[in-house]
């Protein structure tokens, strides 16, 4: 028999996320996740994926996993640092550090578990981070998880971020003061001031650290956002993720070896959860060689980035600021966002809106993630169910 207080929580809870708009309903792929898929037998044009560069159900990545598989096995059954470890988990860590410019790097099983287990491991009780007010959840959780003093920094605002490390510094309070901001920020498309940073955090010998989750394949020819200011040397902590662009799953941290042999010891997801599996591991490779060596895949996200935002922008939607392929629809109330949401997939077109508590309450979204897979054919029929739902629901004229 389960607790009666506990399906009263429960009831009572979702009911009011329903009432409120703030419930999410989960939908099911029938198959791949690409530029379309397959929804209860329903074709429609895929806006809210993170696969930027299709590498999610490429051919090159499925035949270097299924011969990974072969060799190395379906898993690697053990933690990393009993038996876990396997050659092609060295040659991947060795990979990334080389495209992201560092003297090494270490693979984890997500980009959430990175930030879970590299901000603890380092930062304590005893010290300070300032993050960005529109950091992503998994940074907000491991800066809570490290028990360090957090210190919440205006969303860009360098001004606010010198002020508040140079009343952190001279209290005299703290052993050690991190500052962490996303690369990208999800949510707006918007790019951090890498520049501003790195001189504001070597005025105040700042520890950095930039989670990259949606800057790797997408900013700096694919390397990244740091790399986009060529500014790897002087970033900590390189962190980011390999399930968005690269296509597959886990994460990774690149910075000096120092820094990574740390991580491999203190790190607690990468000592207590067993290790990526060598069909991932394998498949991650390949995305990284193919970026290495073209950037055909890049220009053609790019390239379609710039084209929906032309065309929603001329219809005259509220597209925010962004700097990347990312594109909000801001629409603000959480009920009218469902509602459009709910109509462009039933005019063919899936496009998740974003609502509280993922945004502020009174700023929801439906944000659009073209990718290097969509045909502009595709983006002018998003376009046409745009004008069509946004005419329909009085958002647009």
């Amino acid at each position: 028999m389960t607790s009666q207080r506990l399906n009263t929580f429960l009831e009572k809870n979702l009911q009011e996320l329903k009432d409120k708009g703030l419930y999410n309903e989960i939908d099911v792929l029938d198959g791949p996740n690409g530029a379309k898929i397959s929804i209860d037998g329903h074709e429609l044009i895929n806006m809210s994926s993170n696969n930027y560069l299709g590498f999610a159900n490429d051919p090159r990545l499925k035949e270097k996993a299924n011969e990974a598989t072969d060799i190395y096995g379906v898993g690697a059954g053990a933690v990393r640092t009993i038996n876990g470890t396997q050659a092609i988990h060295k040659e991947l860590e060795q990979k990334i550090a080389e495209f992201k410019g560092t003297e090494a790097a270490v693979a984890f099983q997500s980009g959430f578990n990175c930030n879970m287990g590299a901000i603890p491991a380092v930062m304590n009780k005893n010290d300070a981070i300032l993050s960005d007010e529109l950091n992503h959840a998994s940074i907000i959780d491991g800066c809570r998880l490290s028990g360090a003093k957090v210190i919440r920094v205006k969303h860009q605002d360098m001004d606010d971020l010198r002020a508040k490390a140079k009343e952190a510094v001279e209290s005299g309070q703290y052993e050690k003061i991190m500052y962490i901001t996303d690369g990208v920020f999800s949510m707006d498309g918007d790019v951090a001031n890498i520049p501003g940073i790195v001189e504001i955090a070597e005025e105040f010998d700042l520890i950095t650290y930039v989670d990259d989750a949606h800057g790797s394949g997408v900013m700096g020819k694919g390397a990244g956002t740091v790399k986009h200011f060529g500014l790897q040397d002087k970033i900590d902590f390189q962190m980011g993720t390999l399930s968005k662009a690269v296509g597959v799953v886990g994460g990774y941290v690149a910075g000096t070896q120092n820094l990574i042999d740390w991580l491999k010891v203190r790190a607690r997801p990468f000592l207590f959860s067993t290790s990526l599996t060598p069909a991932a591991s394998a498949a991650c490779m390949e995305a990284i060689d193919i970026m290495t060596n073209s950037t055909e895949e890049h220009d053609k996200l790019w390239e379609n980035g710039r084209y929906l935002k032309e065309g929603l922008k001329n219809l005259g939607f509220d597209i925010g600021n962004s700097e990347t392929p990312i594109t909000p629809c801001i629409l603000g109330e959480e009920k009218l966002t469902q509602t459009f949401s709910k109509r462009l997939t039933e005019e063919g077109v899936y496009a998740k809106s974003i609502v509280f508590p993922t945004v502020p309450r009174g700023t929801g979204r439906v944000r659009n993630m073209p990718t290097a897979a969509h045909t502009k054919e595709m983006l002018d029929e998003v376009l046409a169910v745009y004008e069509k739902v946004g005419k329909e629901l009085n958002v647009i004229k």
